[in-house]
């Protein structure tokens, strides 16, 4: 009687466009075939809503050939249910291939990075459309037998290789492919290209490996975090925080965000304008849920994105090493980054004083030059005319209290924190709902204005009618809730329209009812 024919080991690579996977495959594939090891590659091209992705599958069988009684039946694609080791280059394909069944807890080894590369639905989201990367991390705990999850970007960005060296490091040390790391190594010399930056980015992997666990790559986002506080000045300002546990941490970052957006003084700011809503939060019994969602809320609205803000993020010192990994540039090899810049009327205003500001934008508004009044330019910021433009504008960030907008964006943002303020005097549930209105303002230009104009009829038709006993409470809450996801559903304002209209019909019923 025969021998069994072997099980063959099962890959399953799902990375992004760019990202050289088909590479990685390659060199896979030419380190088994080295060992005489039966192997088979497929790949299949798709869309992750990014760049594209493009899904590998590998199949080796960890006997040589001569060895084995008959010639293997290698598969073209994954069985459901039937994959030992998933390795993604970002979290988010990890849990697709959750979704699409082929981690089990039985026998699947999961190799992720914790990195995000957002898809365009999480990005055009009118509120904050990220999904949940706890949610994700744990969902790769819960599915998979054991997993490995780490930042992969990180690693090759230290190393100067593209992630994909990274990658072929991991599937080298993870324990599950009988490959030597020396057959790894002379697959990437065979190949010929890049051969020192990859061989330093597979070592990279092999080393993290080795050595690495999902437990310590999370918590390595809290240590950087840690990090970016130590400043004593800043750490002096955070031990003076009392907020509730709940809220603690949501403060501390939105202290962060604005210390280095603006300064101490800023961050300082955030917190007293907190404190109000610690007592209202306290007074109403939220448990910190108040205190939280308002923080998180006026953090980002503190923080508003505007010309200085712009430049800052154009002049980062790791933009253009970032820029130069993205697309494969050597370090001996000269590239220019040109930034295509639309700037309007309204822009250019946003940082002068503010009575200049109003007239011009008045003036504008007369002659309809508001919405056709733009100015193109193409600046290229790696060079040192490009640089100088953006530093110099950089540098505003001390004119910025003075300046038109911040001016705007302050008043803007305490009306709304006594809105949460007098709603909190109702119910804990309706100031909640109020904080959580603020979703709808983010971004600039259009997207700015639509969602301004869209929290200001939600205030007017909904907010100010409830504080003033006009609509009655629990019809209330559920039509601010029902108002901002159709306005978030809908960023041109025909759903919030209907559901306003909705809400009216309702709220006549209730007060004949009564």
């Amino acid at each position: 009687m025969s021998a069994p024919q072997p099980r063959p080991i099962t890959i399953l690579i799902a990375a992004l466009g760019g990202e050289g996977g088909g590479v990685l495959t390659d060199w896979i594939a030419s380190a088994a075939a080295q060992l005489d090891f039966p192997v088979q590659s497929t790949s299949i091209p798709g869309v992750a809503q990014r760049t594209g992705a493009t899904t590998y599958y590998i199949e080796i069988v960890p006997v040589p050939a001569r060895e084995l009684p008959a010639r293997p039946v290698l598969a073209l694609a994954p069985g459901v249910g039937d994959v030992d080791i998933v390795l993604a280059s970002e979290l988010m394909e990890a849990g697709r291939t959750i979704a699409g069944g082929f981690v089990t807890p039985n026998h699947t080894l999961v190799i992720a990075s914790t990195a995000r590369s957002y898809l365009v639905v999480e990005k055009m989201a009118m509120g904050d459309g990220r999904y949940d990367s706890a949610r994700l991390i744990k969902a790769v705990e819960t599915n998979a037998q054991s997993h490995l999850l780490l930042d992969m970007n990180a690693l090759a960005k230290q190393s100067g290789a593209m992630i994909n060296a990274v990658m072929l490091g991991l599937i080298a040390g993870c324990g599950r492919v009988p490959i030597p790391a020396a057959a790894f190594e002379r697959a990437i010399r065979a190949d010929g290209k890049a051969v020192d930056a990859n061989l330093k980015g597979f070592r990279g992997g092999l080393d993290a490996a080795t050595n690495a666990n999902a437990r310590p790559a999370v918590s390595g986002i809290a240590n950087e975090a840690r990090a970016a506080a130590d400043a004593d000045a800043l750490v002096a300002l955070e031990r003076a925080i009392v907020m509730p546990a709940a809220a603690r941490d949501v403060v501390l970052a939105g202290a962060r965000r604005l210390a280095a957006y603006q300064d101490l003084a800023y961050a300082q700011l955030y917190l007293d304008r907190l404190a109000p809503i610690r007592a209202a939060d306290a007074r109403v019994g939220a448990g910190g849920r108040l205190v939280r969602e308002t923080a998180r809320h006026l953090a980002v609205r503190m923080s508003y994105e505007d010309v200085i803000r712009v430049a800052q993020a154009k002049i980062d010192p790791a933009r253009l090493p970032r820029i130069a990994a993205a697309v494969g540039v050597s370090p001996d090899e000269p590239f220019t980054v040109t930034e295509f810049l639309k700037p309007g009327v309204e822009e250019l205003c946003s940082l002068l004083p503010p009575r200049l500001a109003e007239r011009i934008l008045a003036t504008a508004e007369r002659h309809g030059l508001l919405a056709r009044l733009h100015w193109g330019m193409e600046v290229n910021s790696a060079s040192v005319s490009g640089f100088l433009r953006f530093w110099l504008l950089a540098k505003l960030r001390g004119w910025r209290p003075k300046s038109y907008r911040f001016q705007q964006e302050q008043h803007a943002i305490e009306a709304w924190l006594r809105r949460i303020a007098e709603a909190a005097r109702l119910s804990g549930d309706l100031a909640l709902e109020v904080a959580d209105c603020a979703r709808l303002i983010k971004g600039y230009g259009e997207t700015l204005q639509r969602g301004t104009a869209n929290y200001r009829l939600i205030e007017t038709r909904i907010i100010r009618p409830i504080l003033a006993g006009g609509i009655p409470l629990a019809l209330g809450i559920d039509a601010i809730a029902s108002a901002r996801s159709a306005a978030l559903a809908d960023p041109e304002g025909e759903a919030l329209t209907r559901c306003l209209a909705e809400i009216d019909q309702r709220g006549s019923a209730s007060i004949a009812a009564e």
